[in-house]
């Protein structure tokens, strides 16, 4: 089985996605670094209204390979959480078609399923499921996340200080071009918490 492995920016995003709208289907990319395609080293949350292959998905997709490309970075993945609580099926999953997409650029792809029922203020696993991108097809992967005490120590402050509505997605972005989707402030936020392990 192969592990994909994520890093702590990347984590705490999804998981702040994820719980800023508890009540909706949320979706991201995941980038890693040229050539590392398994070790994810950041997350781009794009929508929580619509998360099907839509005009505004594929502008979405350009602008975040652009800026990704500049930083020496691509696009290897996608994640996504889906509305019903209970689903936890990659088939049931919403927005799969983006996936697809991906992988036809990036052979080492991998999808990850945010596990409703595992997000919680005090984690102690990964709350994520993953799939990679094997043979045509989408085959079970193992979730690793680096440091993980750490990274879910960092998630439980962040989610208590309510950092989750300081996320900005590609929704947030469309409704206003003030609101930062690469999350830069979180980012300096995410820095400050680690630094003090």
């Amino acid at each position: 089985m192969s592990e994909i492995l994520f890093d702590a920016r990347a984590y705490c995003k999804i998981m702040l996605h994820a719980a800023k709208y508890p009540h909706l289907a949320v979706n991201g990319l995941l980038l890693a670094e040229a050539g590392k395609p398994s070790v994810i080293v950041d997350a781009v949350p794009l929508f929580h209204q619509c998360l099907q292959v839509s005009p505004m998905a594929e502008v979405a997709l350009v602008q975040v390979e652009a800026k990704a490309s500049r930083k020496g970075r691509q696009i290897v993945g996608y994640y996504v959480g889906c509305e019903n609580f209970y689903e936890n099926r990659l088939e049931r999953a919403p927005g799969l078609r983006i996936a697809d997409k991906i992988a036809e650029n990036c052979p080492d792809a991998c999808v990850a399923l945010i596990d409703n029922r595992s997000i919680s203020i005090n984690m102690r696993y990964p709350a994520l499921l993953t799939w990679q991108h094997r043979d045509n097809r989408w085959t079970k992967a193992k979730c690793l996340v680096d440091n993980d005490r750490v990274t879910f120590d960092a998630v439980s402050r962040l989610l208590q200080r309510g950092a989750a509505k300081e996320l900005h997605d590609y929704d947030n972005y469309l409704d206003n071009t003030q609101n930062d989707w690469d999350n830069v402030h979180l980012n300096g936020d995410l820095k400050q918490i680690l630094a003090m392990y």
